[in-house]
């Protein structure tokens, strides 16, 4: 399988199942698409009459350079990770992250909230140390030989049980050497109670922070206010800047949404490049699409001339020296995910469990509130193992809309939440995200070729 594309001056060509990329000219380009389903004869016929200049022979040594990697399995690949993928999939029971809701509550009250203002349908709730203690001895226990484990602090806003949070940290320090772990913590926070207490120790204890921005303020204060319905901009962004200044070298993400009120996202990513952040991130909202701020339809060639014109400006920012990432565009084609991962994607549901106030598992963040989802607790381990066999067998090749797709191979078939949210089933797709996700991926890709042939 192969997928063809053309994008800012490059013919791309990518063979999906080998994971090879090809830059090539218009003259293999075309010959390239016209392979499988045309004999030589004819490819010759039409490239003469298309290109002037160009010979038989011209015609027929491309063909050969052709043949020639389709038999070193670079173009043209057969799939042979389908009949495997059960057996890749992870047959035992290893747990290696978890996210801790610390706060069901949030100090903010955006309109677009997923978790409903950190309540997620439920009761406002902090989860005690005791709670978060017995997590942490669930993942030490069930995490086999692993040594680094992820635990991720998540709210609503986990800053409001901070206390517990710090208590959490220093008690997963203490475990370590006795069990051979190294636990990698992670922070999501709207900044709101962002200070010099709460900086220093995130920059000693955690691996990564991830900080809640949607771009320019009038963007930002649209959907992101307080109880008052006052805009939280002002408020957070010097407290950004001066995180970030004192984080050095150590992983953070602004982490922005973009909805149908900005699908010129692209001026709120560089307006937060222009802030001084580089380690930037921007998801499309996934919300009831009565909603006014939803995603249409009609919004999504604007979202794909978004996607090029942030490439584009990527590129050119690299070149003169302020270059900033983008989460999506991160792609490494050289030494890039296992097959393994590839094929199974996050491990929600199974190496990776969300952990309610109270201690209830779910199988990600997203699904937390909504009980056909439970999955056990922190004291009685995963007991709703015939949801987690559920999960063992999501992969990309469960999903029947994926097998035709070139993109299946870098998505893992996507997210089992928002399959389920929109299609009822968590070997559903969601279609809306799945071209948005080509898109990126193109244009990741696109930037990867620019960086090796652009000099």
């Amino acid at each position: 399988m192969i997928h063809q594309y053309k994008q800012n001056g490059y013919n791309i060509v990518i063979d999906v199942l080998s994971g090879s990329v090809h830059a090539v000219d218009e003259v293999a380009y075309d010959i390239i698409g016209m392979y499988e389903s045309c004999k030589r004869p004819e490819i010759i016929k039409n490239i003469m009459e298309k290109y002037s200049g160009i010979t038989e022979e011209d015609v027929i040594s491309c063909i050969d350079e052709i043949e020639a990697l389709k038999a070193s399995k670079q173009l043209f690949a057969e799939d042979s990770y389908e009949d495997k993928a059960d057996i890749l999939k992870n047959k035992n029971n290893v747990v290696k992250a978890l996210c801790l809701h610390v706060a069901h509550t949030c100090n903010l009250n955006c309109s677009y909230c997923f978790a409903s203002q950190g309540k997620y349908q439920g009761d406002k709730a902090l989860m005690s140390f005791e709670v978060g203690k017995q997590a942490l001895d669930f993942l030490v226990a069930n995490s086999g030989t692993r040594t680094n484990l992820e635990v991720d602090f998540f709210g609503g806003e986990p800053l409001m049980n901070w206390e517990v949070v710090k208590q959490l940290v220093a008690y997963g320090r203490s475990l370590e050497k006795e069990h051979n772990k190294k636990f990698r913590f992670t922070l999501t926070t709207n900044g709101m109670l962002l200070d010099d207490e709460v900086t220093e120790f995130c920059n000693k204890e955690m691996n990564n922070v991830v900080l809640s921005l949607d771009g320019r303020k009038e963007v930002h204060d649209k959907l992101r206010r307080d109880y008052q319905g006052r805009g939280s901009y002002d408020i957070i962004v010097p407290k950004f800047q001066e995180f970030v200044k004192k984080r050095g070298d150590k992983s953070y993400y602004i982490r922005g949404t973009y909805t149908h009120n900005n699908v010129d996202f692209t001026s709120d990513i560089l307006h937060m490049a222009d802030l001084g952040f580089s380690e930037l991130s921007m998801e499309p909202v996934v919300c009831a699409p009565s909603d006014p701020y939803a995603l249409t339809e009609e919004d999504l060639p604007k979202l794909f001339e978004q996607y090029e014109i942030l490439a584009d400006e990527m590129i050119k920012r690299e070149k003169e020296g302020r270059g900033f990432t983008f989460y999506h565009y991160m792609i490494d084609l050289a030494n890039g995910p296992c097959i393994y991962k590839r094929i199974s994607g996050c491990g929600s549901g199974t190496e990776y469990l969300a952990v309610t106030p109270w201690g209830e598992f779910y199988p990600c963040h997203q699904f937390v509130g909504d009980e056909k989802y439970s999955m056990g607790n922190v004291w009685d381990g995963v007991t709703n193992t015939e949801l987690r066999e559920k999960f063992r067998k999501c992969n990309v090749y469960s999903r029947s809309e994926c097998k035709d797709c070139w993109a299946k191979l870098y998505c893992s078939g996507g997210c089992a939440a928002n399959a389920y949210h929109a299609t009822g089933d968590i070997n559903g797709i969601y279609e809306y995200g799945c071209e948005l996700f080509k898109k990126r991926i193109e244009c990741a890709i696109m930037i990867q070729v620019d960086k090796a042939l652009g000099d």
